[in-house]
Parts: structure tokens; sequence; C-alpha cells
């Protein structure tokens, strides 16, 4: 539980913060621990947007994760202590309340004899990725965790930076279809029908393409209310299955790694995405096995999560990964098995999973940036050309009558 305070410090300096704590009275034995004569203390009582949210846990961004790694790193290697770096580190986040309460109560369960792993599993002020947790463990029982921090902060700035290309790629491509939608809706609720006023007094049957220009408006205009409701209904939906039904998320995961060139760049992104958390955790001393099943946890795909997940089970009873992998119903990139084959018969598993998360990377980027390249001319013809349907349709009739 979280509790909130105010007191003084030992400097006469006004203290208002929040502790973790189990319950009330450990909470003012923390307090006085860190010698400060507390006034009030009050249990901290989530808010309706927390309430909302039913989750209380702070979601720690990549980049700031990234940043605080690097930090602590820079210090322990420096021969600061992994308490004096956190308080350090406590500084820098005096505006940001959640990371600040997340330091402080790592900080004190340090102070009270626990390693720096137990630290972080126990608080529940924030959430932490499993793959980073475990690092920290086998880290700080083989004494390299400034190492290893310094390779989670590379790791998690690279993924941090690789969705921030994704998301400005796709950001023009989603502009340019949401705004000739609109467009072509505005056209059709209220353009289209202020022309076909003049239509009306013709005598003459109206040419194909304008009476199906002309029916679309009267649907936009009789049907947008509940047009624009069912799409807000379907899409509400849908996103509350893919998050609360496993079974309907698996199979849009599955449909989407057999779509054309994108099931293959998605398939690709996990896949390096895996590769490098995997390289990363074997070389930190994590038993190959755990490897695989912390690697599986970071993937998105429910596809390839159960397909690794099921495979570490066979690697325990004395399968290869790669003949589990190969042997699956679910196929992936055979190039993919084979570089795993050859690093566990060469017992170099570590460098070529490194190898492999560079090389599907780059690919990926390749991919996706000759994507991008066709799909701009192609939304702009898709917008030029839909207009210009309504436009000529409007003006077949007149062209009609000016013949005759």
């Amino acid at each position: 539980m979280i509790y909130k305070f105010k007191g003084i410090d030992e400097f006469g300096k006004k203290i208002n913060e929040k502790i973790e704590a189990n319950s009330l009275s450990e909470a003012k034995i923390k307090i006085k621990a860190k010698k400060i004569i507390y006034q009030t203390i009050t249990e901290d009582t989530p808010s309706l947007f927390e309430n909302l949210n039913f989750n209380r846990r702070y979601n720690i961004p990549p980049k700031e994760l990234s940043s605080l790694s690097r930090e602590l790193s820079m210090y322990i290697r420096s021969g600061i202590t992994i308490v004096s770096a956190l308080k350090i580190v406590q500084t820098h986040y005096e505006k940001n309340r959640k990371m600040k309460l997340f330091l402080t109560t790592v900080s004190t369960h340090l102070d009270e004899g626990k390693n720096f792993y137990t630290a972080l599993e126990t608080q529940t002020v924030v959430n932490l990725p499993a793959f980073f947790k475990e690092s920290i463990k086998v880290s700080e029982s083989g004494g390299i965790l400034d190492e290893v921090l310094l390779e989670l902060s590379r790791f998690l700035k690279e993924q941090d930076k690789i969705n921030k290309e994704i998301k400005g790629a796709f950001a023009y491509p989603s502009f340019m279809i949401i705004i000739s939608l609109l467009m072509i809706s505005f056209m059709l609720a209220f353009v289209v029908p202020q022309i076909t006023g003049i239509f009306e007094s013709m005598d003459q049957e109206l040419p194909k393409p304008t009476q199906f220009v002309i029916a679309m408006g009267d649907f936009f205009n009789n049907y947008f209310t509940t047009l624009l409701g069912t799409i807000f209904s379907v899409v509400a939906i849908f996103i509350f299955f893919m998050k609360t039904n496993h079974t309907f998320a698996y199979f849009i995961h599955k449909i989407l790694l057999k779509l054309p060139l994108f099931g293959e760049i998605i398939q690709k992104s996990e896949l390096a995405r895996f590769s490098y958390i995997a390289s990363l955790l074997t070389r930190s001393g994590v038993t190959f096995v755990q490897t695989v099943n912390l690697s599986s946890n970071i993937l998105n795909n429910l596809v390839l999560k159960d397909l690794f997940s099921s495979s570490a089970k066979e690697v325990v009873e004395g399968k290869l990964l790669s003949n589990a992998l190969n042997e699956s119903k679910i196929k992936i990139d055979h190039a993919f098995i084979q570089s795993i084959a050859l690093g566990e018969e060469t017992s170099q598993v570590e460098n070529v999973l490194n190898n492999i998360s560079e090389l599907y990377f780059e690919e990926n980027r390749d991919k996706i940036s000759l994507l991008l390249t066709l799909l701009e001319p192609a939304l702009m013809l898709f917008v030029g050309g839909s207009i210009g349907f309504i436009v000529a349709a409007m003006l077949l009739p007149i062209f009609s009558m000016s013949i005759q």
C-alpha cells in the first residue's frame, strides 16, 4: 500500500511525500528510520482516473527506464554503491512523483538489507519487464551489475528508437487516409445533396456514375450518425476483446502473420526483439531455458509467444530449441531456425542471436522504407481519384444537357 505523509526532516525542512508499506505501523517505522518527524500520515486513495485504469502501477516509458539504467551503471562504475547511486538519481525526479516514490521505495528496501533484485521485485509502485528484473538478479550474483545495466539501457533505447521510427513513418500516411476520408465524406454528405436538386428538374435518366454518387450521398446523409456510431462501437468491442479474450487475440495475431509483406515484417520484428534480449540474458549468465522463457514474454504476438513458451518446455526435456521450432505446426522464418541450430552446434548461441537481431532490424527498416515510398503516391492517387470521380459524376449530366 502507498501512504502519503507530511512532516519535518532532521534539517528542519518540510516534507510532503509518499512511502510504500504493508501497514500503517510499518509506514511509521520506515518514516522514523528516515529521521523524519511526521505530522500527518494517511493511506493514499486512488483517484477516479486511477480507478478507471484498474491499475495504479506506473508504466515506465522505455526511454526513461533506459536513462535510469545508464545513470545507475555510470555511478556503480565510478565506485559508488547502489544505495548511494539511487539516492543521487532521486534528485533528478523531483517533478515525477511516481518515479521518485519508486526510487525511494527501492532505497528503503535496500536499507533494510535486501538486494537490488529483491527490492525491485518487492516494490509495487511501477511495472518492470520480467527480463529486466531477471537480468538484474543474475548480474548481481555474477558481479557484473554495471555492465548489464548498460546493456539494458542500450536495448531499451534501441527499442524506443525503433518504435518512434515506425510511428513517425506511418504518421503521414495515416494523416492522408484520415483527411481523404473526411473530404470524401464531406462531399457526399453536404456537397452532393446540394447539386442533386439541380438534376431533379431534368426529365432524363442520369448516368450510372451520377446515380451511384447520389445514392452514396443519400446514404451518408441519412445514416451518417448511425455509421459513425457503428464504427466506434466495432472499434471499442475489438479493442475490448483483444485485451480480455486470449482466443480472439490469438486468432487476430495469427491472421496478421499471414498477411503479405506485413506478416513478414511483424514476424521479423518479433524475432529480432527475441534474439536481442535472449543474447543479453545469455551474456548475463541466465540459463538457456530461462532465457527462452523470459525472452518470449517481451513478444507482442501471442502466436510467436506461445510458440517459444512451448519450445522452452521441450528444451527442458532435452530437445534442442532449433528442433522444437522446426517441428512446430507454426512455421517461422527457416533462416532463423538454421541460425539457432548453427549456434547450438558451435556453442555460439549468444553471438548468433545478436547477429540475427541486427540483421532482422536492418531488413525491417529497409522494407518499411520501401513500403512508405510506394504508399505515399498510392494515397495521393486514391485521394485525387476519389474526389475526381465525384466531381466527374456530378458534371456528366450537365455535359449531357449541353450536347443535346
